[in-house]
């Protein structure tokens, strides 16, 4: 199944792909010591904020120059209803990106809060640095971090434009958790049957999928709500947490599966291209907090030619726990394709009536 990363806000994903993809803190984002705070000793540099979780947060910066070095602060903590945040976690975060300038001026570059696109994070793909305050949290807290600007002969040399001096901040709400060993809630009306294969509820663990002996695969697609959701429905181009297995109906025996990768929770891009087109047109519609069970033709797998590109062949049979379900940032680029595509059709309107 391909996958597709969910897109990240700015500039806290700057400083995590940076630190997932080469490992150590760039040399400009080094501090004499990693500063790290509680809610009960938060660094005083740290700007104030205020304001509930769930709802963009009020931030007053203090009348000093930025740190220059590397901070941060747990400044709120949830309530806690679930299990705290694990490293090997997902979780689903509102972030709030500030530039804070060495003149001391502030501005507000991007908020999740405002796109209504909250990001997914995989904090296994993360460095301590960056999760540090992120782990042992419940949903619902907040922190708080400083980053020190870029060098600029480093932006260049990454193909970024060069940084104003001074420090980034970011506030990150965690909104959610998802974690190894998640399935949906919820009793299993059915088991499927029928000429369609059978899943029984496995509880926390992989499902056992069986075939129906001496029966041919359905020509179309077949839906079964094995457990149903009540959460809100799967949307084209959203990005959807799930638990999955999936078997060939010629053999039975599992291709893939999320449970082979100790139960942990993957992400894709749902009802755009990004997936089998049996997964697009199965599970958009449906309502987070379902297991269904999809029987996908070859023709919405891969195809006549999927074992020639090491792909399952034939009809796949799919259980797939909806974990959740959220939309993805838009494109910055995209947006100002839009507005210039926008500005041209008002510049040729303007030139029409003049003609």
């Amino acid at each position: 199944m391909r996958r597709r990363a969910a897109a990240l806000a700015a500039p806290f994903s700057a400083v995590l792909l940076a630190l997932t993809s080469c490992g150590t803190i760039p040399e400009d984002w080094k501090t004499p010591a990693f500063l790290r705070s509680d809610e009960e000793d938060l660094d005083e540099r740290l700007p104030a904020v205020s304001g509930e979780v769930g709802e963009e947060p009020k931030v007053e910066f203090p009348d000093i120059a930025p740190p220059g070095e590397q901070i941060s602060g747990v400044v709120e903590k949830g309530e806690g209803e679930n299990a705290l945040v694990r490293a090997e976690d997902m979780i689903l975060a509102d972030i709030v990106d500030y530039q804070w300038t060495a003149k001391g001026e502030v501005e507000k570059t991007q908020s999740t809060y405002e796109t209504g696109a909250p990001v997914l994070l995989e904090l296994a793909q993360m460095n301590e640095e960056l999760t540090a305050d992120l782990v042992n949290q419940p949903v619902g807290s907040r922190v708080v971090y400083v980053f020190p600007g870029q060098d600029p002969e480093e932006a260049a040399a990454m193909g970024q434009p060069s940084p104003e001096p001074g420090d980034s901040v970011s506030i990150v709400d965690i909104k959610e958790r998802y974690g190894r060993g998640d399935t949906v809630e919820g009793e299993q009306v059915t088991d499927g049957g029928d000429d369609l294969p059978t899943a029984p509820d496995p509880g926390h663990s992989a499902p056992e999928i069986t075939i129906p002996e001496d029966t041919d695969p359905p020509k179309d697609l077949e839906t079964v709500r094995l457990i149903e959701g009540d959460g809100p429905e799967v949307e084209k181009e959203q990005q959807i947490v799930v638990q999955y297995t999936g078997v060939t109906w010629d053999d039975g025996k599992v291709f893939d599966s999320t449970w082979d990768r100790g139960g942990a929770p993957a992400t894709f891009g749902i009802g755009a291209g990004q997936v089998i087109k049996g997964w697009d047109e199965g599970l958009v519609g449906q309502q987070v907090g379902s297991r269904v069970m999809l029987v996908v033709p070859e023709d919405m797998a891969y195809g006549e030619a999927a074992a020639e590109s090491g792909q399952p062949a034939g009809t796949l049979v799919f259980v797939v726990d909806i974990l959740g379900a959220v939309d993805t940032q838009p494109p910055p680029e995209a947006e100002s394709g839009e507005d210039g595509a926008e500005e041209t059709a008002e510049e040729s309107e303007d030139a029409e009536s003049k003609e």
